[in-house]
């Protein structure tokens, strides 16, 4: 039996679209309004009051305000507005009020330092590197109970350019900055004294390549939070002023109304991609009102490589054309040209695709920033070697082409014992799992018992409401319901379609106009869950 009437889709496919494109810019970008985050704004106002306290003290004492109106009643932060208490967020957060609002803050301090504790503090932190984080701010800001023993960074990695990408990665930068902090905070031997003399200006070197490629605008990768890390370094080693300034004034710029900073100030290609590959699929591909998007992703195609992570021009970054380049946004947009009336005819189309094919792991994964790295954050990861196995599909290579073959083959291993798949960069297995079945499917495999596993999965926890949420029994949210629904759909097996129709029906707005604004597998999570539509 179908829950959803075909007219009722129908309305909610129209409505969801012309709603996304009233979105649209002008320039043919895509627009959203993210939440706030607490870490961007905690190592913001720390980064400012400790290189330009005299000319930052009002957007200080804004984020510091901020932050304190943020504070959860239990005594704890979450990493974004809304975020449940986390012991990272917490830590950051009551390091930067100790570090630049003591006297302010001094309950909101005490009250962190309480729930840090009951939460078990930094050493239940696993990553070794935000584990390290933690510590250093803590260290700065006087609480080395807190911060428990401090590991000094190995500066001279840096040395090593091929060692150095394949260990931080898009960490680059932060760790630098992390790296120059250190020099007050832990004594150095004759030894050590002679490597880091060596070592400190190779990574200066790597920061001013950043910064170069970047246009000077001082960005570093339009995120504020590694920004601010730089900055920190920067303004307690003396280093760079002149970089330190442009990021200064970068933070000043990214300010958000409200005294706080986002997580990531532009994803202008991130969300256009997405909104364009929806679109596509709705039927709009030849609207001309997508026509200025493809003259953004013409324009925002990489010129030059990024020669700090070893890329090679051709791709795309997720903000603009001097950001650092993607898999993942570069398979998306690649998906979204594809879609157009004229692909067959698109040089830049072309050429992305050749760069796609070179961006490949020997081992057939595809990775997010660095090829082959064995950093956990940047890959090998399922979700990304599925969005370019189906970004090759889409452009029309057959599925026993090398490339196709390979990521199939890759991704046909790469399963939990459950039958779920991982997506590293959004930490989530729903969102994971269903893009992985949506392309095994669609190059052959739909058939193989790891497909019917990793389906089995979505089908299985689905939740009541007939949403589906990250797969750790949260609430469900259209963006997860959307993947799931896809990835069952593209099985094409009649046994999963009452979950299809049950997530349809959640994820269905009433009839008349609708906020819904992003189609199924946007790069943003909403908030709106599947049961409730917002009106």
């Amino acid at each position: 039996m179908t829950v959803v009437p075909t007219e009722a889709l129908d309305r909610a496919i129209s409505d969801g679209a012309e709603a996304l494109l009233r979105r649209q810019r002008p320039d043919g970008v895509f627009g959203d309004d993210p939440p706030a985050s607490v870490l961007g704004t905690a190592g913001t106002v720390a980064a400012l009051h400790a290189a330009d306290p005299g000319g930052s003290a009002d957007l200080v004492d804004a984020g510091t305000s901020w932050l304190r109106r943020q504070q959860h009643d239990d005594g704890g932060w979450g990493g974004v507005v809304g975020a449940d208490s986390e012991v990272v967020a917490t830590a950051v957060a009551v390091a930067a009020l100790a570090l630049t609002a003591p006297e302010a803050s001094a309950e909101a301090i005490t009250a962190g330092r309480a729930r840090l504790a009951a939460m078990g503090g930094v050493d239940t932190v696993t990553d070794p590197a935000i584990s390290l984080l933690c510590r250093q701010l803590l260290t700065l800001a006087g609480m080395t109970v807190e911060a428990g023993p401090l590991r000094r960074l190995p500066l001279e990695i840096v040395l090593f350019d091929r060692v150095r990408r394949q260990r931080l990665s898009f960490r680059t930068s932060p760790f630098i900055g992390l790296a120059l902090m250190q020099a007050d905070l832990l004594p150095t031997g004759r030894l050590r004294r002679a490597t880091l003399r060596r070592a400190r200006p190779a990574a200066l070197r790597l920061l001013r390549a950043i910064y170069d490629h970047e246009g000077r605008t001082g960005a570093l990768s339009e995120d504020p939070w590694p920004a601010a890390l730089v900055l920190l370094g920067l303004a307690r080693s003396g280093e760079a002023p002149d970089i330190a300034t442009a990021v200064v004034g970068w933070l000043r710029r990214a300010v958000r109304p409200d005294g706080a900073w986002d997580a990531v100030t532009n994803l202008d290609l991130t969300r256009s991609g997405y909104a364009v590959t929806g679109l596509a699929a709705a039927g709009y591909a030849a609207d001309p009102r997508l026509a200025p998007t493809r003259d953004f992703f013409h324009a925002t195609q990489k010129p030059t490589a990024f020669t700090v992570l070893d890329v090679p021009p051709g791709g795309w970054s997720y903000s603009n054309v001097g950001g650092w380049p993607v898999t993942l946004e570069s398979a998306e947009i690649l998906s979204a040209l594809a879609g157009y009336p004229d692909a067959d005819t698109d040089p830049v189309l072309r050429s992305g695709l050749t760069w796609l094919i070179g961006r490949q792991d020997t081992r057939g994964s595809w990775s997010l920033w660095v090829r082959d790295t064995k950093l956990a954050n940047d890959g090998p990861c399922p979700a990304i070697t599925s969005q370019a196995v189906l970004a090759l599909h889409d452009t029309g290579h057959p599925d026993d082409h090398p490339a196709v073959a390979a990521g199939a083959a890759w991704l046909l291993t790469a399963g939990r014992p459950n039958g779920s798949y991982e997506n590293l960069w959004y930490r989530d297995h729903t969102s994971g799992t269903a893009v992985v079945v949506t392309a095994l499917s669609r190059v052959g495999h739909a058939r193989h018992d790891v497909v019917r596993r990793a389906a089995g999965w979505l089908r299985d926890t689905q939740l009541p409401d007939g949403s589906w949420g990250p797969g750790d029994g949260t609430a469900g949210s259209v963006e997860e319901t959307g993947w799931a629904v896809q990835g069952l759909l593209a099985t094409g097996d009649p046994a999963h379609a009452d979950a299809v129709d049950r997530g349809s029906a959640g994820c269905s707005p009433p009839p008349g106009p609708t906020a819904a604004g992003r189609p199924p597998g946007s790069a943003t999570t909403s908030a709106t869950t599947c049961a409730t539509p917002t009106p």
